[in-house]
């Protein structure tokens, strides 16, 4: 807790120590292996999820009672995996990435964690995939993280996909800690991250809060479908 003037910020600062603390649990060797097989990939395993974040999506999922599901970016599966294991029974979870080597490390694991059967994978642009979804095809929870510089687009078309209630999730809403300073960031990625904030702290469709678990996760509550 730091004092500036008359404001108390109260958080946690983490540290590598803290960090594991938070992620104790029972051990996981499926998503443990997918980590490993990630990483040897080299620094692009930055994008994905961590297993804190992994924990939420999952207890989330289930706390929705979701049963049609929206992942925007899959990359190697970990997200999709923690998603797929909080469906309710029945439910689905549509995927859509435009790379095929990244994806086709997640079909392995999907099968290893038996969650295969519950998910469809679409390849392509994101956008256009969004574009040519089915009419009338509905979701209760929807995580986006894909490219940075197209959420905005991403949230339009998923925003009258949703049901009432639903919840729409974007990771990286932190940007690595850039953001908050006096003068906007200078990178695209950044400016596109700053500007949705922003706007989905006021956008009167949505209930929106922004939490500090991993890079930053955006959770919005859709409030008409």
């Amino acid at each position: 807790m730091k004092t500036r003037g008359k404001s108390i910020l109260k958080y946690t600062p983490l540290n590598d120590r803290l960090f594991r603390y938070v992620c104790a649990g029972p051990r996981d060797r499926v998503l443990e292996a997918l980590r490993a097989e990630t990483a040897a990939l080299g620094e692009i395993a930055e994008m994905q999820i961590g297993p804190d974040q992994g924990a939420f999506l999952t207890l989330l999922t289930a706390l929705a009672g979701a049963r049609s599901a929206l992942e925007v970016g899959t990359f190697t599966g970990y997200s999709s995996i923690c998603i797929a294991r909080g469906l309710a029974p029945g439910g689905r979870l549509l995927c859509l990435d435009a790379s095929r080597p990244w994806t086709d490390i997640a079909r392995r694991y999907w099968a290893r964690a038996g969650v295969k059967g519950k998910i469809e994978l679409r390849l392509g642009p994101a956008i256009e995939s969004l574009r040519d979804l089915e009419a009338g095809r509905r979701f209760d929870l929807a995580f986006i993280d894909a490219h940075k510089a197209e959420y905005d687009q991403y949230y339009e078309l998923v925003l009258p996909r949703m049901r009432a209630n639903g919840l729409i999730l974007f990771d990286n809403m932190l940007w690595g800690g850039r953001l908050g300073r006096t003068r906007p960031p200078g990178h695209p990625n950044g400016r596109a991250i700053d500007r949705l904030n922003r706007k989905l702290a006021r956008d009167k469709r949505v209930q929106s809060v922004l939490l500090s678990i991993g890079d930053g996760v955006r959770l919005c509550r859709v409030l008409a479908g």
